[in-house]
């Protein structure tokens, strides 16, 4: 809830003693948990159960004071309201939505649990490189929180993974598989997570225009996976009209290198804006 993170956990069924022993990887690998949130799936209630945790069904502020003192509390929505739980959902909505269609697709049916338990950390941490706010607006420098920072306290860019592998070679080895796998999910992922960044509606009203030292998200089809190339408006092309859509941006990689790019504004997405300040 507070780094907007994900862990994805593989498990055998959807039995209570599974996800019993998913909940104890996650609190062995991520610590002690204090409140637990989830819909009011079967294997969650049983688990509950036979737990003997807290649960808390209703919204009593004195009622939820007093359990979490006494630690682990779970708290259901209410029956028939998955929807409730949005903010954990949407994430994870889309990813099963990208996950659905690859992995219903006969080519991908033949997964060994060791390529679907790697792959699916690959995934989370696809998830986890998405950029949440930006702290600064440096052009020297940006700097743009994500969950992975948050979760590991380290900055910098991934690492480099083998790209430009073809379906043929995805059964030659099983790390190949992974790679392969991976980059479809990143690039459906990125696609669709940048759509609700960056909504199209219809214009009603007037949009200020982008002003230098804006901190900007650069849509790229061809980053490699988990990088978010960000950078700084440092030159503004205006129309006859004197309305922008054109923008020189300065970006600079891990390595302190600085490249230049004019892209049209529909290729960014506005992370921090100086009209904003």
């Amino acid at each position: 809830m507070t780094t907007r993170a994900t862990h994805i956990e593989v498990i055998e069924d959807m039995s209570a003693s599974c996800f019993i022993n998913a909940l104890t990887r996650l609190i062995a690998i991520r610590g002690p948990v204090k409140i637990l949130w989830s819909d009011r799936g079967t294997n969650f209630i049983g688990a509950a159960s036979l737990l003997k945790a807290n649960v808390i069904h209703v919204e009593d502020p004195l009622f939820k004071e007093h359990l979490v003192r006494q630690g682990i509390v779970w708290r259901f929505n209410s029956p028939h309201s998955s929807h409730m739980g949005g903010i954990w959902e949407r994430p994870i909505g889309i990813a099963r939505r990208i996950l659905e269609s690859m992995l219903t697709n006969r080519t991908f049916k033949q997964l060994t649990h060791e390529v679907l338990c790697t792959f699916m950390y690959e995934v989370a941490a696809v998830m986890n490189s998405r950029p949440l706010v930006a702290v600064e607006s440096d052009a020297q420098d940006p700097l743009v929180l994500s969950p992975s920072i948050l979760l590991t306290q380290k900055q910098g860019e991934p690492l480099e993974h083998t790209s430009n592998l073809s379906l043929k070679e995805m059964y030659t080895s099983q790390w190949k598989q992974v790679q392969i796998l991976s980059d479809i999910f990143w690039k459906q992922w990125r696609s669709r997570y940048l759509d609700t960044l960056q909504p199209r509606r219809k214009w009603k009203t007037e949009q200020p225009d982008p002003q230098i030292n804006d901190l900007v998200l650069i849509k790229d089809a061809n980053v490699a996976r988990g990088n978010w190339p960000v950078g700084v408006i440092t030159k503004l092309f205006p129309s006859k009209d004197k309305k922008v859509r054109k923008c020189e941006v300065r970006v600079v990689n891990s390595k302190g290198e600085s490249s230049s790019y004019t892209r049209p504004i529909a290729d960014f997405v506005m992370l921090f804006s100086e009209n904003d300040a």
